[in-house]
């Protein structure tokens, strides 16, 4: 299994963990934006409105109302990503990680706003009579690549499993464990329950527990959050500080906080960015295209809205929560995943300069530092080898070793500074000890450090239930519409019960190769989607110039965002 994950890794790596793959997401927003003249400037004040059901007529033909389609695809962008996705960016990019995030989602939202047009335009009916949309649609009755959309609808039914099912239930499980106690498997049970009770329905019934579910939780999320800024209101200047006096210098060790370049910060806010608002992905028009509307850049209006709320609003004020609440950058104890861990040969300290920048030219350049191979000494638990143990990107202290609840002593073997915590000799071992944190459990102690104190976890476990939830429900109407292109409608059930006992055996069960998998398959479903809608770029221009016309013919006294010639 670790070979076949580490196969995946190194393809993942190369297709969508690598630089060109982030500029080939950020140029096509960018050249859309500029193409178009900044639709998501000109366009939102109507894009408001479209959404209100101003301009919708009786007999438009759909599924869903543009509300309702905005929801569905927001449930399945608005999810862990903005709880853990961020924290994880600041973590690995420094504060100027947050503005990176903002920029993508300004681009983002000229992207969506195309590919959601484009998929409304080209959009069948299926042998039921429901919609069925989505970029492989306009692939095949547009660009007459039919091999195209074959790719794009097989990597969308694998993601399906590997980003909106398997990953959020195991989220949901281990975090109701570490929070509340609950058995994992039960969790899996009664959420796998009523995951199969809402997809039953399909997209009607999914769409009405979305439009209830996702302003809702948004809602708490957001007061909760907002909270948590009030409370440390003092340290908003110094956290706005913070993301800007660094943006074009990189961020200075501070606390345990080892350093971040300029790079660092730009790839990760891109790529928190992106992946949290899926803006070039292809999936959100899936979702948009079942939407009662008569003209299809009415729909695309209305996905401009998606990266603003997902990523300026709520992403941005979770970023916010954490800086004010200066957790990003000190050490607390916490469980040491082996993932994170690193065994160095000697003592390095954080208060020697040449010893942090050994560890920074190792984070940010890949610069190699000796690590420790051998026998681990401990006694007592505590560990007697002159070795600096590296988790979570900074120097841990007070390190602490049992086995099944003891105090270990004895020798643990370590390989090129790795510790290998699944073999036989080391089961039952855990190190303990202070370090930085990172992903949804930084958010959980910056929302302790407000009004709610210790309670402040709860929201945190709570919001990623229904945010891990609901993106698995979004992502199940993704699936179904890809199964019912490639396979009928007459195996869409089938992939439901696939769907919803996949979900139930990944609440207790290793995720590791289905996040790599999915890696892979978000960039077999960005790339050919990129590559479509750049193709029907002039195809897009006349849609939306042919839009404002009959706009300003139908509605000649309202305000149009641009003047026609």
């Amino acid at each position: 299994m670790q070979e076949l994950n580490d196969f995946l890794s190194a393809i993942d790596g190369f297709i969508g963990g690598s630089q060109w793959f982030v500029f080939a997401l950020l140029g096509t927003g960018l050249f859309f934006t500029i193409y178009l003249k900044f639709p998501q400037i000109r366009y939102f004040g109507h894009a408001l409105r479209s959404v209100r059901g101003k301009y919708d007529k009786e007999g438009d033909e759909g599924d869903t109302s543009h509300f309702q389609a905005l929801t569905t695809a927001l449930s399945g962008t608005v999810g862990t990503g903005n709880i853990a996705g961020v924290a994880y960016a600041i973590h690995l990019g420094g504060p100027p990680a947050i503005f990176w995030m903002i920029v993508t989602a300004f681009l983002g939202m000229t992207t969506k706003f195309v590919e959601v047009t484009l998929s409304h335009k080209y959009r069948e009916k299926d042998e039921e009579g429901k919609i069925a949309g989505g970029p492989m649609y306009y692939m095949k009755n547009k660009l007459n690549y039919r091999w195209l959309a074959v790719i794009f609808a097989l990597a969308t039914i694998l993601s399906s499993f590997g980003t909106g099912n398997m990953p959020q239930i195991n989220s949901i499980s281990t975090s109701m464990y570490a929070t509340f106690g609950i058995n994992q498997m039960l969790t899996g049970a009664v959420l796998a329950i009523i995951l199969g009770f809402v997809i039953i329905g399909g997209i009607t019934r999914i769409a009405k527990v979305t439009e209830k579910l996702v302003p809702f939780m948004a809602a708490v999320y957001i007061i909760g959050a907002l909270a948590v800024i009030f409370y440390n209101i003092g340290e908003i200047p110094s956290a706005f500080a913070a993301i800007f006096s660094d943006l074009f210098t990189g961020t200075a060790a501070t606390g345990g906080f080892l350093g971040a370049s300029i790079a660092f910060a730009f790839n990760r806010g891109v790529n928190r960015g992106l992946f949290s608002n899926e803006a070039g992905q292809g999936s959100a028009p899936i979702a948009h295209a079942a939407a009662r509307a008569h003209e299809p850049v009415s729909e695309g209006l209305v996905a401009i809205l998606e990266p603003f709320i997902d990523t300026i609003i709520i992403c941005s004020i979770t970023g916010l929560v954490i800086l004010t609440s200066g957790v990003w950058n000190e050490k607390m104890v916490n469980r040491f995943e082996s993932a994170d861990l690193m065994i160095f040969n000697g003592s390095l300290q954080e208060n020697d300069e040449a010893d942090v920048q050994q560890l920074y030219n190792l984070l940010v350049n890949g610069d190699a530092v000796e690590t420790f191979s051998g026998q681990l000494m401990i006694e007592n638990g505590k560990i007697q080898s002159d070795v600096t143990l590296l988790h979570a990107r900074s120097i841990a202290e007070h390190v602490e070793v049992t086995q099944n609840g003891r105090l270990f002593n004895g020798e643990i073997n370590i390989t090129d500074g790795k510790l290998d915590l699944k073999k036989e000799e080391n089961l039952g071992i855990v190190l303990r000890g202070e370090s930085l944190v990172h992903s949804a459990p930084l958010t959980a102690e910056a929302f302790n450090r407000s009004y709610f104190g210790s309670y402040g976890q709860y929201i945190i476990s709570i919001g990623l239930l229904l945010f891990a939830f609901s993106t698995a429900i979004s992502w199940s109407y993704y699936g179904d519409r890809a199964t019912t292109y490639l396979f009928g409608v007459k195996y869409v059930n089938v992939f439901r019960l696939l769907y919803v006992v996949g979900f139930f055996l990944a609440s207790f069960a290793d995720t590791t190769i289905i996040w790599t998998l999915s890696g892979i398959t978000i960039a077999l479903m960005t790339l050919p989607n990129l590559f479509g809608i750049l193709m029907l770029s002039k195809d897009m221009k006349r849609t939306v110039k042919e839009y404002w016309q009959g706009f300003h013919e139908e509605y000649p006294d309202e305000k149009i965002p641009e003047r026609l010639k």
